[in-house]
């Protein structure tokens, strides 16, 4: 029987990678929404980028917010740079584009406009195209431009509508933020080199950081040639737009100063070609690191290499989308391009700065874009833990070796710096997920276990002396098992003191994630019980005699001596009637981070019959959830947001569940530019959608997985770690139940779970050992309503998910 299923999927894989290229289904654009006037935005990137790549190559707009350095549109051009950030919140200018070219013709050398808003030009109508690894555009003036890219270097084409002098601007000073803080710029005209570096502001965190990009203009294997160069920069700072060229000069030096220059500068270029190639790298080392970054990556003979470094890229891609794979020919059409769209973006970070560590030497890599873990531990790390294990060893590694070099767990690592905390130090939970997923083969895969619990602990014990971008205030988590307002720690370590009650609840998450690594770890059952009963904390905050629209009981800030702080639970909410603040600053004046009580009374993943219990019972439970909905409480676009149409499974409802998130889906995403309802939140978006598409959802730190009702009648997962692929199988897949309201009768409930031809006990959730353990997985739908309330989770002690103070995540080896 099992061959027998072996040889079915053989030929399900093999019949439809011959019919299909996965990276054509990918739309580069969901997501790419301005955000201004109350816009979806999304902050998507649609440049060009290998997975997890340190370079994404991308054209610059002149309108805000433009986080990712695109938006769709009709908003001018200012240059193609080499860096850019995912779907993050963060500077409304954006991070990174560091070193823009820009195209010119039609002027003489030292007329031409160099300066950014003289030079910057529109694009023209439906110019735009993209997939993965590959980015162009045309400009009115037909100028077109295309890159495409490897993990460090790259390769950008000009090509210009008629033979004519032609010239290249080479941007210095203009990141996204205009925050150049010194630098340099370096021509040498025989070899066709330019150097640059620069030190620019982070966009999301108190420092700034240092670059180096290196450009080549000459191919050995080309005519193309240089006829003029030079450089050009600002009169003075005072009058920035009044821009000096200076022909044959071939260096400037801008020495640092220590809040951002308006000075523009930077080199020009002039050709005799209608196609001017430049092949790039880039560096946090050196420039000569960066040269050599572009040798090694693109090669010496780069100007026939364009087909090659486009295709490698390609190919990684195909890779990765391919570790999902669905029937694209019978499947619903937007339901695969918002797969498969989601599955890339789920992809492109965290970024891999491996032997670009400018801070500390390593033998261990170094990944940047963590960006935050407050955004990515719900989804995106558990994504890469069910297909991509292999590149996720690297950015645990990089997690725990943070923590060797600070003393803490990294949190929100932007632009090689430490950024803002923004709740707890939530990559406390991205280790313990490994831990309990991979602890048994971490040695193969060269995770040092005894470092991974170790970085936990210390993150869980110690206060560092400013946790405002690092770290945890466990010196009070430790006294009052939660976070008190308006208290100042005697230790003298400072910090934001704001997002008490949602820091209570995170700060519990993590312990948990700590108890579950001492689980997992063998490590001494004091250490499970330690962790086990501080993860519990969250119910400290609660206060019971908080009351909305009728339910009582929500979680609140609490003052040092124990009496409670009120916050309208509605505040911050969609429909926040008077408006409040939850923002990370000192003007948040609820408690809560970027939500709202009624929002984040419901987050203890670890416990969630402790919250079915406190709101009432199981039937409250309900109906409070209901209330959260049908009130407009609920916000998609926001990570506090994700779990919350699941959570019926823990009153054991997944069948209000599963028309739920039909319902949540349909009404927030889409295939069109505005297809994300928030940030895409450097994947987290992403992985999120992928999640609700295939039925699936990860309880952190954990080896369960909810179930869901698929969007598709059958998938394949591969896990790269464990070499395995994964058939889930769905009986009466409906087609009808693609839509925000299903009809009644459609097949949309979970009627029965069997794997590897056992049925399951339950049909609320699956072990992560079956789910990447390479046999089948067959999920039975049915249409009665009736039934489906009555089925509840199942027969057994273990139907539904685990809770830990009901006795759960108990572990098995």
């Amino acid at each position: 029987m099992l061959r027998s299923s072996v040889l079915v999927l053989l030929y399900f894989l093999g019949s439809v990678s011959a019919q299909t290229n996965l990276t054509s289904l990918v739309n580069l654009f969901i997501g790419t929404a301005s955000g201004a006037n109350g816009g979806s935005g999304g902050n998507a990137f649609p440049g060009a980028a290998v997975p997890h790549a340190m370079a994404k190559v991308g054209i610059d707009v002149d309108m805000a917010p433009r986080q990712a350095g695109y938006v769709s549109g009709n908003a001018s051009v200012t240059g193609i740079s080499l860096m850019h950030d995912e779907g993050t919140g963060g500077n409304t200018n954006g991070g990174y584009g560091n070193f823009p070219l820009f195209p010119l013709t039609s002027c003489t050398f030292e007329s031409c406009p160099v300066g950014l808003h003289a030079r910057e030009t529109l694009r023209a109508a439906g110019a735009d195209a993209a997939r993965p690894g590959y980015f162009t555009t045309t400009f009115t003036n037909n100028i077109k431009i295309e890159t495409t890219s490897t993990r460090r270097a790259g390769l950008i084409r000009f090509t210009f509508p008629e033979e004519a002098t032609t010239f290249v601007v080479v941007d210095l000073t203009n990141d996204l933020q205009r925050s150049f803080e010194g630098g340099s710029i370096t021509i040498d005209a025989q070899s066709g080199t330019i150097l640059l570096g620069g030190t620019y502001l982070q966009s999301y965190g108190p420092s700034n950081y240092t670059i180096y990009g290196c450009y080549d203009f000459l191919p050995q294997d080309s005519s193309q040639t240089i006829i003029e160069y030079g450089t050009y920069q600002s009169v003075s700072a005072s009058s920035p737009t009044n821009i000096t060229i200076t022909p044959n000069n071939t260096s400037l030096f801008f020495p640092y100063t220590s809040s951002p220059s308006p000075i523009q500068a930077g080199g020009l270029l002039a050709f005799n070609s209608s196609t001017v190639l430049a092949r790039f790298g880039v560096s946090f080392i050196s420039s000569a690191q960066a040269c050599q970054n572009a040798k090694e990556e693109v090669g010496d003979a780069w100007a026939s290499a364009w087909d090659i470094v486009q295709s490698a890229s390609e190919a990684q891609w195909e890779n990765v989308l391919g570790r999902v794979i669905v029937d694209v020919e019978k499947e619903d059409s937007d339901v695969v391009e918002l797969l498969y769209s989601s599955l890339y973006r789920a992809s492109l970070v965290p970024a891999n700065l491996t032997y670009e560590n400018p801070y500390w030497n390593s033998s261990y890599p170094f990944y940047d874009a963590l960006f935050c873990s407050w955004d990515t531990f719900r989804t995106v790390h558990p994504l890469l833990s069910l297909t991509s294990p292999r590149e996720w060893v690297g950015i645990v590694n990089a997690y725990i070796d943070g923590w060797r070099a600070t003393g803490y767990i990294p949190e929100c690592r932007a632009n090689t710096k430490a950024g803002y905390v923004q709740g707890g130090s939530d990559g406390m939970p991205i280790l313990g997920d490994f831990a309990v997923k991979y602890g048994g083969m971490a040695q193969e895969l060269g995770v040092p276990t005894d470092d991974l619990y170790q970085a936990l602990v210390d993150t869980a014990e110690n206060t560092p002396p400013n946790w405002y971008t690092v770290g945890r205030q466990n010196t009070a988590w430790k006294i009052f098992d939660y976070i008190p307002t308006n208290w100042t720690d005697p230790s003298g370590a400072t910090g934001l003191p704001t997002r008490e009650a949602s820091r209570t609840l995170e700060y519990a998450l993590g312990d948990f994630a700590v108890r579950q690594a001492a689980l997992a770890l063998g490590k001494p059952q004091a250490q499970v019980d330690k962790y086990g009963n501080r993860s519990m904390g969250f119910v400290n905050v609660w206060d019971p005699n908080v009351t909305s629209d009728s339910f009582s009981g929500f979680a609140q800030r609490r003052y040092a001596n124990g009496t409670f702080a009120y916050s309208p639970p509605d505040a911050c909410s969609p429909v926040d009637p008077t408006p409040h603040s939850c923002a990370r600053g000192t003007d948040n004046n609820v408690g809560f981070y970027e939500s709202s009580s009624w929002e984040y009374s419901f987050f203890a993943p670890h416990s969630m019959s402790t919250l079915v219990n406190l709101m009432g019972g199981p039937d409250t439970f309900v109906s409070r959830l209901d209330n959260y909905f049908s009130k407009g409480y609920f916000y998609a676009g926001n990570e506090p947001s994700f779990e919350l149409p699941w959570l019926y499974h823990y009153a054991s409802r997944p069948d209000l569940s599963a028309l739920r998130i039909r319902d949540v889906v349909y009404t927030n995403f889409g295939t069109g530019i505005n297809g994300i309802p928030g940030n895409d939140d450097s994947g987290a978006m992403a992985a999120l959608l992928t999640f609700h598409l295939l039925g699936l959802y990860p309880v952190p730190a954990s080896r369960q997985l909810l179930i869901g009702s698929p969007f598709v009648s059958a998938f394949n997962l591969t896990n790269n770690a464990f070499n395995t692929v994964t058939r889930f199988v769905v009986e009466n897949f409906d087609s009808n139940t693609l839509t925000a309201s299903p009809p009644n009768g459609s097949n949309i409930y979970v009627s029965s779970v069997t794997i590897n031809g056992r049925p399951s006990d339950s049909i609320c959730w699956l072990p992560f050992e079956d789910v990447v353990g390479g046999g089948e997985i067959i999920i039975t739908m049915d249409g009665n309503a009736t039934a489906a309330a009555s089925r509840l989770c199942g027969e057994g002690d273990n139907a539904l998910p685990d809770s830990l103070e009901s006795g759960g995540f108990v572990w098995t080896s």
